[in-house]
């Protein structure tokens, strides 16, 4: 029998002859690691197709990168990014150390609506360089970003003007003991106000300044002030006067569920068991690069993800898997 009588008597499809749009779109709902490793080894037109920025519309390495080399983060969110040829609309990675990455995403962020960064370095003077190019991002997360201030957060309300969510949380042993700072709140209430969604968890907060951005943010929908220990609201007073409001803290549960907000909660999961390490010693892979990437061998290669099991046995399991 052949390819067209198959087709015609069962309901056979033949993925690789659909067209690159659609199978990147297909593709992006699967976990970064089978995306660049499994994927490309199937077939040419799937190779190709994991070149294209169908793939690469919503980049989420934020678990990964927490237990990546800062250079290999980098490399990898360099990659990625030039892969999704300007049409990158969702960023998620974590520990960025490198002033020139930063500068780096900012000029591919052009249709860039959720960036998230928690626990990188980057300063006040960087975020005010920055921000101007980043005008289209409607919620940012730097959380735990321990070398800003309120200067930072006055510059993106001031440029990131469609801004509907924030996440601004502290770890709490660096904030024990420290006295009442309420800069960041008085610049957040001040620039943001079409804030729908924000967290301060840990802040050293008084109650003045919560009320300030509750009557500065009339579409806030959630607060997350767990751990703001000096701040007193009464439920009775958030129900009557802000009856769209959730508040959540200042007491600390025992966990913690997250709304509806895809922003906060959207992870690529990636096994413990399994752990995989990046390296790139060639990762131009412009379409010009890349007419045959299946009979290139060689190009493909230059892409290498080592997969070991354990931190002992970094010898085995290396080189592509097979494919499925």
């Amino acid at each position: 029998m052949n390819r067209l009588e198959m087709t015609e008597g069962s309901d056979f499809r033949h993925w690789d002859e659909l067209i690159p749009d659609a199978l990147g779109l297909i593709f992006s709902k699967l976990p970064l690691q089978e995306i660049l490793t499994v994927i490309p080894r199937v077939c040419k037109s799937w190779a190709k197709a994991v070149l294209g920025p169908y793939c690469w519309q919503e980049i989420d390495i934020e678990e990964w990168s927490s237990r990546c080399q800062p250079d290999n983060v980098d490399r990898m969110l360099q990659m990625l990014v030039n892969r999704s040829g300007g049409s990158l609309r969702k960023l998620c990675v974590t520990g960025l150390h490198n002033s020139n990455i930063f500068s780096f995403i900012a000029d591919h962020a052009g249709s860039l609506q959720t960036l998230r960064l928690p626990r990188s370095n980057i300063s006040d003077a960087l975020v005010e360089q920055i921000a101007g190019r980043l005008s289209a991002v409607t919620f940012f997360d730097l959380s735990y970003c321990d070398k800003i201030s309120a200067r930072s957060l006055e510059s993106i309300g001031k440029n990131c003007k469609a801004l509907v969510g924030i996440c601004r949380n502290l770890h709490p042993l660096h904030t024990a003991g420290m006295p009442l700072l309420d800069d960041e709140a008085y610049a957040i209430a001040a620039t943001m106000p079409k804030l729908e969604h924000l967290e301060m968890a840990y802040h050293p907060l008084s109650t003045k300044s919560v009320m300030t951005i509750l009557s500065s943010c009339p579409n806030l929908e959630f607060l997350d002030l767990r751990g703001c220990w000096d701040v007193r609201l009464e439920d009775k007073f958030v129900a009557e006067k802000f009856p769209k409001l959730r508040v959540l803290g200042p007491l600390v549960r025992d966990y913690y569920e997250r709304n509806e907000w895809d922003e906060c909660s959207d992870y690529s999961y990636i096994s413990d068991d399994l752990a995989w390490d990046f390296s790139a010693d060639y990762f131009d892979d412009d379409a010009e690069s890349y007419d045959d990437p299946w009979d290139d061998e060689d190009r493909l290669e230059g892409l290498e993800l080592r997969f070991y099991e354990g931190i002992d046995e970094v010898g085995g399991g290396f080189g592509w898997p097979p494919s499925p």
